[in-house]
């Protein structure tokens, strides 16, 4: 029998999840090739029924669109019900050319077309997944606030948003959560967001809280990845940059020995050691890594250990972006002044 996971509060607004999520985009698409619907399907019940891990996080450009409709399978039988449901909106393809979209109508449509995918009736979590910086981010919050007023969703998100956007965002209608990229060796966000999301009672979901798998097998995982793997082209799992980075996860492991842990129980354990406001969601496609990942609400952390740990993957101890200059992030997420927009 797994252990299961405990309940907390995400934000301010009444939003309660399982302490650990899980995150969904791998089943489908950018960690390469979809896998087999029915296994994901089993494993998505096995973390709610088994592991009460009833966090789910999509979004609909996972696919595009395949991994909402996947999850709306899922959810079928009694297990909606019984689970948090998180989508995102605002990326788009047209012509082949990735654009972020955050005005009214484009706002609705996509949640629309969310709702629809996942056949159900109200979105538990709402993000904007990323800014728009064409449109004021009041704009785009006004027309989430009366999508909740119309029982379409209930809290809304910022995923990668800036302070000053999440502040912005937070006087138009309260945001519930920040989703934002955290772990061992990502930690850029601790200098500004993660005080303004306290601040302002908001919920923080770390994203990639495994390095997107580098502290479950370390740089070895590289090697192994499909040729249309997303992570193959990042510029912290290149050649030059994981000669370096691999003695991150060789102290993050030989730490995790010690402590009669696996490497990526210790990595997520640092996460889970934050804070009561944080929720990582760590993506898999496999039951075992689900109850692994689980087992690190067990290890406890004193001071001194987390201070190790952090000493490992200073800022310094990192090499390379988490991302290729192409994808948006909130340093560069600041919408223009809501004295600027003009309705159409």
């Amino acid at each position: 029998m797994a252990q299961r996971v405990r309940r907390i509060k995400l934000g301010s607004q009444g939003l309660e999840v399982s302490a650990q999520g899980l995150g969904c985009m791998g089943m489908s698409a950018v960690y390469g090739p979809p896998k087999p619907e029915e296994d994901m399907i089993a494993l998505i019940h096995h973390a709610v029924h088994t592991a009460g891990v009833t966090f789910l996080d999509t979004s609909d450009v996972y696919g595009p669109f395949t991994n909402e409709t996947l999850l709306g399978k899922a959810l079928k039988g009694g297990v909606r019900e019984k689970v948090e449901l998180a989508t995102k909106f605002g990326f788009s393809f047209a012509d082949e050319k990735l654009e972020i979209h955050g005005d009214p109508a484009y706002v609705r449509a996509a949640c629309e077309g969310s709702l629809k995918r996942l056949d159900i009736d109200c979105i538990d979590l709402y993000y904007q997944h990323r800014s728009d910086t064409r449109v004021p981010i009041e704009v785009t919050i006004g027309e989430l606030k009366k999508l909740v007023e119309e029982g379409k969703i209930k809290y809304i998100g910022l995923s990668e948003a800036s302070a000053s956007t999440i502040r912005r965002a937070h006087v138009v209608h309260p945001i519930t959560a920040v989703q934002l990229e955290w772990s061992l060796w990502s930690r850029d966000v601790e200098e500004e967001i993660i005080p303004t999301c306290r601040e302002l009672g908001i919920g923080i979901v770390a994203y990639s809280p495994l390095g997107r798998g580098f502290f479950s097998s370390g740089p070895k995982f590289v090697e192994d990845l499909p040729t249309n793997d997303f992570r193959k082209f990042l510029p912290r799992f290149q050649p030059e940059n994981m000669v370096h980075n691999k003695t991150v996860f060789e102290r993050v492991n030989e730490m995790a020995t010690r402590k009669g842990c696996t490497s990526s129980q210790l990595a997520l354990a640092w996460v889970h050691h934050q804070g009561k406001d944080v929720c990582p969601i760590p993506g898999t496609t496999k039951i075992e890594n689900i109850n692994q990942n689980i087992g690190a609400l067990s290890v406890k952390l004193n001071p001194d250990e987390m201070a190790e740990l952090e000493s490992f993957a200073s800022e310094d101890a990192v090499k390379g972006e988490r991302y290729m200059e192409s994808i948006p992030t909130w340093k560069n997420s600041e919408t223009p002044p809501f004295s600027s927009w003009k309705s159409v």
